[in-house]
C-alpha cells in the first residue's frame, strides 16, 4: 500500500502569522452575545468542514455564509467570531461561518471546494468574505454557476483577493507600510497555488465569463495592496451585466473589518456603511 504524500511544511511567515492570530483573538473583545451559537460539520469531498451558525433570535431570517480572511494560510472560526457576531446582530441575519481547509497543507482548490460545499448545502441568501475569504466567495459562486446549481442572491467581497498574479499597481504602491505587504502576499499565493503557471486560471478576475453571477457588493480600502484587483473585479462584473455596488473606503487599510472599529472612528463608520449595504441588498 503506497504511503500518503507528506503535507508541505508551512513557510516561517505562516507559522508566525498563525501564532499572532491566536494571540489577537485571545485579546479581542468577544462581540455581542447572541441567543444561538452552535458548531456543526458539513460534508466536503471525502471529509467534512466545520461551520458555526450565529442566530440573533428565533424565527426565520436570511442566511449569510461567511468566509474568513487570512491569506489562505491562517484564520479560523475563532479569529472572525467577533466579526460574525456583529454582522448577525447589526443586520438581523443568521450567519454561517466556514472553517475551510488552509494552505499549504491543503493547497488550491481545497478551500474553494469547502466553500462551494457549504453553499450547495446551505443555499444561503448571501455569501461574504474578507481578503482571502473574498476570493473564496467569488470563486465558489463561479463554481456553482458553472455547475448550474442555485446561487446566493448577493456576494459581498471585502478587500478581496481576485487575482493571484499580483500584477496590479496597488501591489507596489500600497504594498509596504500599510499592514499587508507585497512580500507577504507573494508567500500567501505561493503556499496556496504553488505552481506560478496555475495562478491566472485560478483567479476569479481572469475567468472567461462573469455573467450570471450574484449581485456584488465590493468594498475596497484606499491604502490596501489589493485595492486595484478588487476594483478591477467590480468593473468586469459590471461589464458582464452583474449589478455591482463598489465603494473605496478613504484612508483605510486592508483588514479594517477585523477589529479596527475598536480604535479607529473611520473604520467604525465603514463598518456601519457595510452593515447598511447588507441590510439593503440581501432580500427578505
Amino acid at each position: 500500500m503506497p504511503m500518503p504524500e507528506p503535507s508541505p511544511a508551512p513557510h516561517d511567515l505562516v507559522v508566525r502569522l498563525r501564532a499572532a492570530a491566536r494571540e489577537r483573538r485571545a485579546g479581542r473583545p468577544k462581540g455581542p452575545e447572541l441567543p444561538h451559537v452552535a458548531d456543526a460539520f458539513v460534508p466536503s469531498g471525502d471529509g467534512r468542514v466545520r461551520v458555526r451558525r450565529y442566530r440573533p433570535g428565533d424565527g426565520p431570517r436570511p442566511l449569510l455564509v461567511y468566509l474568513h480572511g487570512g491569506g489562505f494560510v491562517f484564520g479560523d472560526l475563532d479569529t472572525h467570531d467577533r466579526t460574525c457576531r456583529r454582522i448577525a446582530q447589526a443586520c438581523d441575519l443568521d450567519v454561517l461561518a466556514v472553517d475551510y481547509r488552509l494552505a499549504p497543507e491543503h493547497p488550491y482548490p481545497a478551500a474553494v471546494e469547502d466553500a462551494a460545499a457549504v453553499l450547495r448545502l446551505a443555499q444561503p441568501d448571501a455569501v461574504a468574505g474578507d481578503s482571502a475569504g473574498g476570493f473564496l466567495a467569488a470563486a465558489a459562486c463561479l463554481a456553482l454557476r458553472d455547475e448550474g446549481g442555485p446561487l446566493p442572491a448577493v456576494q459581498a467581497l471585502i478587500c478581496p483577493n481576485t487575482d493571484l498574479t499580483l500584477e496590479h499597481p496597488s501591489i507596489a504602491e500600497k504594498g509596504t507600510g500599510h499592514g499587508l505587504d507585497a512580500d507577504a502576499l507573494a508567500v500567501f499565493v505561493e503556499q496556496f497555488v504553488p505552481a506560478p503557471a496555475d495562478r491566472r486560471a485560478a483567479s476569479p478576475l481572469h475567468a472567461d465569463d462573469l455573467s450570471g453571477l450574484p449581485t456584488a457588493l465590493i468594498v475596497t480600502a484606499e491604502h490596501d495592496a489589493l485595492r486595484d484587483e478588487g476594483g478591477a473585479y467590480a468593473h468586469r462584473l459590471a461589464e458582464a451585466g452583474v449589478p455591482v455596488r463598489h465603494r473605496v473606503e478613504p484612508g483605510l487599510v486592508h483588514g479594517f473589518i477585523q477589529g479596527m472599529d475598536l480604535t479607529d472612528p473611520a473604520s467604525a463608520a465603514a463598518h456601519t456603511r457595510l452593515f447598511a449595504d447588507l441590510r439593503e441588498l440581501i432580500p427578505r
